[in-house]
């Protein structure tokens, strides 16, 4: 009688979590420390980072996500920035009373339908743009540049004969300025609510990508695009909702930086573009972990070196990009097939 073999007691390796990329901002944070000196103005510093790094990954999540999929270079992205933002005034204002109120939860929701308003508009100008302008030139990076880039210049000449080239302000509703206070510690409740915006962006895309269907061949089609269309799968509409999707996170983020700045023009999406590019070339190109972690250490290297040395603020998250690219030239979580 031939003996049955033993089941194996082998299992599949585990995949070991890379921290390393998680702790940099940690260690920034906390050499900065004695360097600033006062607590008080370490924690503000820090607190003001961590809302300006979310507002920069709700807007280049969209980015890296595109570029990770569909192997786009849109440097377009920034009118969806632009209009989602002018989207976002033209319904505030029309809801002036209830954001001049002292209410939180009457200023919430106007904040929340004029999101929504710029986002479901972003969304729809992103799905056109990719028809007309996107689709043509799949798999041609320089052409890319050169007609998203063209996609941006006409954006903003088109918002400047709807809304007017003038600077415009855009005000905070009222029971968001001032501040928290806690203590010796002031924070603002609008950096709050950006903080709060930003992780829940984080985690719904972490819960879409790694625990839904849609995410299941988000990723697949990131590794295996031809395979994932041989099993029967439209992948090119998956492209296209993914685009649209982008779209729609980059008007929110617009709707986010504009009240930060309380100023809006039509360059306000060219003008944050270059951050957002150094975000997801630090994080990886095309990884949403990487752009998140990117997103705050780029924030983090700006506020510090604008307090502790003004006149280097400008090319302090330059030098931040050529370091991490030393250490590892790929970005903070590189994608496998880059």
């Amino acid at each position: 009688m031939t003996a049955v073999p033993a089941a194996s007691s082998d299992t599949l390796p585990t995949v070991k979590h890379d921290w390393l990329p998680i702790l940099l901002p940690i260690v920034l944070s906390a050499v900065a420390l004695p360097f600033i000196g006062n607590v008080t103005t370490w924690v503000t510093l820090t607190v003001a980072a961590l809302a300006m790094g979310m507002m920069i990954f709700v807007i280049a999540s969209g980015l890296t996500l595109v570029f990770g999929l569909m192997d786009v270079l849109n440097f377009g992205h920034g009118a969806f920035i632009a209009v989602g933002a002018y989207m976002a005034l033209s319904v505030l204002g029309l809801l002036s009373g209830w954001v001049q109120v002292d209410s939180l939860g009457w200023n919430l929701l106007a904040l929340g339908l004029a999101v929504s308003v710029a986002m479901v508009g972003t969304g729809l100008l992103g799905w056109a743009f990719e028809r007309v302008i996107v689709k043509p030139v799949y798999g041609q990076h320089l052409k890319q540049i050169l007609i998203t880039m063209g996609g941006l210049i006409v954006a903003e000449q088109l918002i400047h004969v709807i809304w007017g080239g003038d600077q415009k302000a855009m005000a905070l509703p009222t029971a968001l300025r001032g501040a928290v206070v806690i203590g010796d510690f002031a924070i603002e409740r609008y950096r709050i609510l950006a903080v709060v915006v930003g992780l829940v962006v984080f985690a719904t895309m972490l819960v879409v990508l790694n625990r839904t269907r849609i995410g299941l061949l988000i990723r697949a089609g990131v590794e295996n695009a031809e395979m994932v269309e041989a099993l029967g799968y439209r992948i090119r509409r998956l492209f296209v909702g993914v685009f649209v999707a982008g779209s729609a996170l980059a008007g929110l983020g617009g709707v986010l930086w504009a009240l930060y700045r309380e100023t809006l023009t039509a360059a306000i999406g060219g003008d944050i573009m270059v951050l957002v590019f150094i975000v997801i070339i630090i994080g990886g190109l095309g990884s949403v972990g990487g752009c998140f972690i990117g997103a705050i250490l780029v924030a983090m290297m700006a506020n510090y070196t604008a307090f502790l040395l003004p006149k280097v603020a400008l090319a302090s998250n330059i030098l931040l990009m050529v370091a991490i690219l030393m250490w590892r030239p790929q970005g903070l979580y590189p994608v496998a097939k880059r």
